[in-house]
């Protein structure tokens, strides 16, 4: 019987690594069309973003549109120190940062609010229709949205009328030519285009949160105002921390179609930030290695604080985007 048994061959298994390998290829085939269309996503990420990224050498170049790439003369950092020497930098950076930081402090929670106080409409009409009102801006450029803002904040224009209408004012004020002005224009127009269309997001999140909860905080007799605020903001609370990373990385741009259609000549002293300065004397004059220069120190600073805020949530609520 031993002997039986010691002749008997041991079934023959797949060596782990192999299996995972036939795994592999088994799930490509049955994904193949996902596959086919990641791959083409993969293919236009590395087209259009990855190989122009060859071009961040001019910065450290002279370059001019006559000569290649390969045959402008290296200049090492001269560009970068031109920059940091630059008299209009000091302002330049006040300007977005301090325009950035308020609309990352005034302009990030209020498509939370608006989300968690949407979802409680009853009415879904009167739902669908504020929906549709608070979406309808961000479809708009920033080219007609400008125009309008020009004439409604001119002189003659509905502001000043209402204003004046009321007592508020004494006198009309043209406030697109005062310096004191611009900084609340830009956030409060940027809050008013995009304030709908940021909360989508966040009603798409609250849709998974499970009915359930709900129905046991009823029970327990929760108010409408205690299930938003310790049932829905918390279930959200991951979504609401990726995108706040997001936006802590993208605290140097400030919106550069905003600001080129609503600055002027009389509140340039407001309104010149990064992006501006870049098209002002790197691209109309022709400095592109500067021009790139000036990108490439922005974009390593962005970079600084996507990992600087990626680390403090991941440590603080266990949530981060790696």
């Amino acid at each position: 019987m031993d002997l039986k048994i010691r002749k008997q061959k041991q079934p023959h298994t797949e060596t782990p690594a192999k299996s995972r390998g036939s795994d592999f290829i088994r799930r490509l085939k049955q994904q193949k069309l996902l596959q086919l269309m990641a791959l083409s996503g993969m293919v236009w990420l590395l087209i259009f973003h990855y190989i122009p990224m060859y071009g961040i050498i001019i910065s450290f170049k002279e370059f001019n549109i006559v000569r290649s790439i390969a045959q402008a003369p290296w200049v090492g950092l001269e560009h970068f120190r031109a920059f940091f020497e630059d008299d209009s930098l000091p302002y330049v950076i006040k300007n977005t940062l301090g325009m950035s930081l308020l609309k990352l402090i005034i302009g990030f929670p209020l498509p939370i609010l608006f989300a968690l106080f949407l979802n409680e409409l009853r009415s879904i009409r009167f739902k669908k229709a504020v929906q549709t009102i608070s979406y309808l801006p961000h479809f708009l450029s920033w080219v007609i949205l400008g125009g309008i803002l020009t004439t409604w904040l001119a002189d003659v224009g509905i502001i000043n009328k209402l204003l004046l209408a009321i007592g508020a004012i004494n006198e009309p004020i043209s406030y697109l030519a005062e310096p004191g002005y611009f900084w609340a224009i830009v956030i409060s127009s940027d809050i008013w285009k995009e304030l709908g269309w940021s909360a989508i997001i966040y009603l798409a999140a609250i849709t998974s949160v499970s009915p359930e909860l709900y129905e046991a905080a009823t029970i327990d007799g929760a108010g409408r105002f205690q299930k938003m605020f310790y049932i829905t903001l918390p279930m959200i609370k991951g979504t609401i921390t990726i995108l706040f990373i997001l936006a802590v990385s993208g605290i140097l741009n400030s919106n550069f179609d905003q600001i080129f259609v609503l600055k002027n000549q009389l509140n340039e002293i407001s309104s010149n930030v990064i992006d501006t300065y870049v098209y002002q004397v790197g691209i109309s004059q022709s400095r592109y290695s500067y021009a790139t220069a000036v990108g490439l120190v922005k974009s390593v600073i962005a970079f600084m604080l996507l990992l600087g805020a990626n680390s403090i949530t991941k440590r603080m609520n266990n949530t981060s985007l790696f």
